[in-house]
C-alpha cells in the first residue's frame, strides 16, 4: 500500500492518470543523500506520541520523526558503504535580533529553540567528510551552495530524506527536480505532524516530480549500484 491510500479518492487518482502524472524518473548511477532538519526541535529528545512531544519543543512531529529516524539509519549506514556522499540541510540556531522577517512572524514558535533543539539527531548524524549546509528557508537549495556541491560530487540522483513532509522535503524536492536531479523519496523515511498532509505530498510528488517509493526499495536500488572509490 502507498502512504495515500485510503486518503486521496478514487476519482484523484484518475485526474492525475488521465494527465500522464506518475512516469517514473528513475535511479542515476550517482546519488546522494540528503538528511533535512532531523533534529531535536523536529522529533524531541525520546521518543513520544506527537502530544506529549510538543510539551519540549512546540516543531516537534513526535514518535512519527523517530519512526522515520529508524528507516533513514539503514539508507545512511548503506550510503557511507557504498562511498556515496551524504549532505545535511539543517536550519541553523536563530538569532532574534537578525533572523526574524516572514518566518518569524507566521512561526514564532520556531525563535525559541534552545541550543540542544538544533543538535542532529545521534542515530543519524553527520561523520567527517559529509557536507553541512546551514539553511535559512525550507528548500535545501535556496540560499545555499548546494547545487555547487552537488555538481562537484558528480550527483545525478537525490535520495531525499528528513522533514517535513510537506515543507523542506518538498520545496526541496521541486527545486531538485527543476535542476533536473533524479529525485527519489522513502515515503518512510520522511515525516510530518500532519499525517493527511504528509500523505498527500507524497502522492503528488510522486505524480509530478519524484519516485516515492518505501525505504527498503531504495536500499534495493542503490545496493544494486557500482560502488565510489
Amino acid at each position: 500500500m502507498a502512504a495515500w491510500d485510503g486518503i486521496v479518492t478514487e476519482e484523484e487518482e484518475r485526474r492525475y492518470a488521465k494527465a500522464g502524472f506518475g512516469g517514473a524518473g528513475g535511479t542515476g548511477q550517482r546519488p546522494a543523500l540528503l538528511i533535512i532538519d532531523v533534529q531535536y526541535r523536529t522529533i524531541g529528545t525520546t521518543p513520544k506520541p506527537y502530544w506529549e512531544a510538543i510539551e519540549e519543543y512546540p516543531t516537534s512531529c513526535g514518535d512519527a520523526g523517530w519512526a522515520a529516524v529508524a528507516q533513514i539509519v539503514p539508507l545512511l549506514t548503506l550510503f557511507r558503504e557504498k562511498g556515496f556522499p551524504v549532505l545535511y540541510p539543517h536550519v541553523a540556531p536563530k538569532n532574534a535580533a537578525t533572523d526574524g522577517g516572514r518566518l518569524a512572524q507566521k512561526i514564532p514558535s520556531i525563535m525559541g529553540i534552545d541550543a540542544k533543539g538544533y543538535e542532529f539527531v545521534a542515530e543519524v548524524a553527520p561523520h567527517e567528510g559529509d557536507v553541512l549546509l546551514p539553511k535559512k528557508h525550507p528548500s535545501a537549495f535556496f540560499g545555499t551552495p548546494l547545487v555547487s556541491h552537488l555538481v562537484d560530487l558528480g550527483a545525478d540522483t537525490l535520495v531525499v530524506t528528513g522533514c517535513t513532509t510537506s515543507g523542506c522535503v518538498r520545496s526541496s524536492v521541486t527545486d531538485a527536480f527543476a535542476y533536473n536531479f533524479k529525485v527519489i523519496v522513502p515515503e518512510d523515511a520522511v515525516y510530518d505532524r500532519a499525517p493527511t498532509s504528509h500523505a498527500v505530498n507524497l502522492w503528488d510528488m510522486n505524480g509530478k516530480y519524484a519516485d516515492v517509493m518505501p525505504s527498503a526499495d531504495v536500499i534495493e536500488k542503490i545496493s544494486a549500484l557500482e560502488s565510489r572509490a
